[in-house]
């Protein structure tokens, strides 16, 4: 018989798995907990009774929360989500699961009644398909966002028929959406703010646009212009204006500041083609309404580099003039033409088209509804979104729907997705607190009394 000594130290082992694997469940399960909580309020796991809704009440996987009329909660996700659940509202943490830095991260709910206001953490930054909500009209993709949904019945029109200012237009701010990408693309603000760009993607005036290797997409701009991106490109919108009703005033200009990109001017172009411009390193071009390639290394995207790189263009439409870095004289090019420049700054014609991989964006096709509004009423029901800020997409069984800062959009009850004329009312004017309020108690005693907060989505 084995000693005493060494039957306790083969059964260890085995005594401590349970209790390890229970604890591992327990981490497991856990999601997070309440912040805040006014009136009647429960999360209900599966198989146990409800709990009351309450500051510091722990939240796990699976739970069921739900609010009664004039309640609402604040809940802290462990990811650094945050959200506020509205009264009359049902919400289901069906899947959660955050390590940090872990590669499997997720986050699955289910909206089934009511509405929230969220501001998403980690979870929706680490990847384009980890976070989504799913409801009986369609499915939120979340991208790293600042977002209310409602689903409404005639709660919402009801709501909005009692608040007597205007509602706002529902313009869309992105000067671009992306299309057609492939690989990693990534956008860095004019304050220095990196972010995954996925198909549907807005892109600002100041955002530096950048591909990594084997990478590229089409950014396609409101007044139909088309650019594609090349592997290891980085481009900036340096300034962008254009409204519909007046595109001899509108104003494109863009900086190529490495690699290469297949251009399609659009409707300012067509409207005034003396504002719009691209611009490298070594060379300005002007643009007569046009299609042109544009390859940038070395010397021409302010990097040291072989003597035979440089600044390679090519006309396949119409045609761009062409003013090298210190140098008066323009260089004009018809379609058919193109022109290499060295780092001496010589303009060496070309005959032969340079080879590429990147479709002429003239010829992809665009997704639905990029950016086109309609007329929606607040008292439609289905699915309501509003984006503060960030991206989200609204899926149904035949349509998708990308909306961008400061857009809305609405998913009906029979899978269609618009963008409605004007934000709705119920939406813009929400007296609930946001789920970053500093005081959401008195944020919702002040707007009951009817005192502006500042709280709304404006």
């Amino acid at each position: 018989m084995r000693p005493a000594k060494h039957r306790m130290n083969w059964l260890a082992p085995l005594l401590a798995a349970p209790l390890l694997l229970l604890a591992q469940w327990a981490h497991a399960q856990s999601a997070g907990e309440v912040e805040f909580s006014r009136g009647v309020g429960f999360a209900q796991t599966p198989g146990e009774a409800p709990r009351t809704l309450g500051k510091g009440l722990p939240l796990r996987q699976g739970d069921r929360l739900t609010t009664s009329e004039g309640a609402s909660a604040i809940i802290k996700l462990q990811d650094g989500t945050r959200m506020t659940v509205r009264p009359n509202s049902e919400l289901v943490l069906q899947q959660y699961h955050f390590r940090e830095n872990a590669p499997d991260n997720g986050m699955l709910m289910q909206l089934v009644r009511g509405g929230f206001r969220a501001v998403t953490g980690l979870i929706s930054k680490s990847s384009p398909n980890a976070a989504r909500v799913q409801t009986s009209t369609a499915t939120i993709g979340i991208r790293g966002t600042d977002f209310d949904a409602r689903l409404c019945t005639g709660d919402c029109a009801s709501e909005s028929s009692r608040i007597a200012d205007s509602a706002r237009p529902n313009a869309v701010q992105a000067s671009a959406k992306l299309v057609n990408s492939q690989g990693e693309v990534y956008a860095t603000d004019a304050a220095g703010q990196r972010r995954r760009l996925v198909d549907g993607g807005s892109v600002y005036p100041g955002d530096v646009v950048e591909t990594v290797r084997g990478a590229q997409g089409v950014l396609a701009f409101r007044d139909d212009t088309r650019v594609t991106l090349g592997s290891q490109t980085r481009f900036r919108l340096d300034n962008f204006v254009y409204d519909d009703k007046n595109a001899e005033e509108g104003r494109f200009l863009a900086s190529i500041l490495r690699g290469s990109i297949r251009a399609f001017t659009g409707l300012i172009a067509k409207a005034n083609n003396r504002n719009v411009g691209f611009s490298t390193a070594t060379a300005t071009i002007g643009i007569r309404g046009t299609g042109f390639d544009v390859t940038c290394t070395g010397p021409c995207a302010g990097e040291p580099g072989d003597p035979n790189s440089g600044l390679t263009l090519w006309t396949w439409l119409g045609s761009i003039e062409v003013g090298p870095s210190g140098q008066t004289a323009l260089q004009v090019l018809q379609a058919g033409q193109g022109l290499f420049i060295p780092p001496s700054g010589a303009m060496i014609p070309i005959s032969n088209e340079p080879g590429t991989p990147l479709p002429r964006p003239d010829t992809v096709n665009l997704p639905p509804k990029l950016f086109a509004e309609t007329d929606v009423s607040d008292a439609s029901e289905g699915l309501f979104v509003f984006v503060r800020d960030g991206h989200i997409e609204i899926a149904t069984i035949g349509e998708v729907l990308h909306l961008g800062r400061g857009e809305a959009g609405f998913a009906g009850l029979q899978g269609e997705t618009l963008r409605p004329n004007f934000i709705p009312k119920f939406i813009d004017f929400d007296r609930i607190p946001l789920p970053n309020s500093r005081n959401p108690l008195l944020t919702s005693i002040l707007n009951e009394s009817g005192v502006k907060s500042g709280q709304v989505c404006k």
